[in-house]
């Protein structure tokens, strides 16, 4: 597409957590970003999305209710309250009615919800759409994928890893990896402790970022939504005093600054990450990260200066690599060149350069869908 055309676009968002600042989570914030640089380019952008998202223009079908949690229950990330099934699925349901209404003020979706219902409607709606996958494997996708017969949808993945998961269920994609912008992740002195940072989860594993910190002998600042309190309350919160600080959620150019002023981040995950949005955040402030090799944060470390990996659960590696890392930090021009590397691979305006090709070809037709999926 050239840079001149302009996309009237429709982006769904996951229905969890309105998609506002600061951030739920790596996946909202990519989205936030994703919105926000394609309207900055000139695109008329629709947004469906929960209540109290930003980019939500007016009452109507494509402001989404929010999860309505019983009382007495405790939200957490992996569950659902019954009113999903009941109250936000068939909202969802309303706004592509709307579309398929009228596919004519509409040139293309870009689909990040994690329900499997825009899939089972791709061929109905009269508007090509891209999904975007950010997860392992979830087979409710992929049934709903086959039930549509592929038709109407074609795919991104957030990393090779995650490309290669799902094309081994049979749903093939594109390689799009996530981006982060420059100007909120802007380049810090550093000179600090050391940071973590994510949703307080088990899969994040924020209490080995704790481990390590010991193991180093060096204050640790752990920020981000508590996404299972029970987790939280059990491993991460008795840790809390001395030169161990919770800083809780913070806006994004608070945790930018705080990024941005500490000597180097950890990220933990317990689980395959599919891509690992924490690691070029922290890079684009100059900060250098040692994480796990697990999912597709190899790909994020490979070609990056600054970035270290070891062993998934090897605290012992970990605090030696960071060792590493921090005496590197102290070198003049390491930080700069840190920051340097990581716009080079990860600035948010070359993704969505890459993502507004797709979405014009998908528009234009010049795609066939068929081509990306299996």
């Amino acid at each position: 597409m050239t840079a001149a055309r302009r996309l009237r676009i429709v982006v769904i968002a996951p229905l969890r957590f309105p998609i506002r600042r600061p951030h739920a989570g790596g996946l909202e914030s990519a989205v936030w970003g994703e919105v926000a640089a394609l309207r900055r380019r000139g695109h008329d952008v629709t947004f469906i999305a929960p209540t109290g998202s930003d980019f939500l223009d007016e009452d109507g079908p494509f402001r989404l209710p929010p999860l309505d949690w019983p009382a007495g229950a405790v939200p957490t990330d992996r569950t659902w309250p019954d009113s999903y099934h009941t109250r936000n699925a068939p909202a969802l349901g309303r706004a592509l009615d709307e579309i398929a209404a009228d596919p004519s003020r509409y040139d293309v979706i870009s689909n990040h919800c994690l329900h499997p219902l825009p899939l089972q409607r791709a061929a109905s709606l009269g508007v090509p759409m891209v999904t975007t996958l950010h997860t392992p494997v979830d087979h409710d996708f992929v049934t709903a994928h086959r039930a549509a017969a592929g038709a109407g949808s074609a795919f991104l993945s957030v990393s090779d890893h995650t490309r290669r998961e799902w094309a081994a269920a049979g749903v093939r994609s594109r390689l799009l990896p996530n981006g982060v912008d420059p100007a909120t992740w802007q380049a810090g002195p550093g000179g600090g402790g050391i940071v973590w940072f994510g949703r307080i989860v088990p899969e994040k594993a924020p209490h080995i970022a704790v481990a390590v910190a010991r193991r180093l002998g060096m204050p640790l600042t752990l920020a981000g939504r508590i996404g299972d309190a029970a987790y939280a309350e059990q491993a991460v919160l008795p840790e809390i005093g001395g030169d161990i600080r919770y800083a809780g959620e913070l806006s994004p150019d608070e945790l930018a600054s705080l990024v941005g002023r500490s000597s180097l981040a950890l990220a933990t995950p317990a689980w395959a990450e599919p891509f690992g949005l924490v690691a070029p955040e922290a890079l684009l402030c100059g900060t250098p990260v040692v994480g796990f090799a697990v999912g597709g944060v190899p790909e994020v470390a490979a070609g990056t200066v600054g970035m270290e990996l070891v062993t998934a659960g090897d605290v012992d590696a970990m605090a030696t690599s960071a060792r590493g890392l921090l005496r590197r930090g102290e070198e003049p021009g390491y930080r700069a060149a840190v920051r340097e590397s990581a716009v080079r691979r990860f600035s948010l305006d070359a993704r969505i350069a890459s993502l507004e090709a797709v979405l014009g070809e998908l528009a234009a037709g010049a795609v066939d869908e068929t081509a990306l999926t299996a």
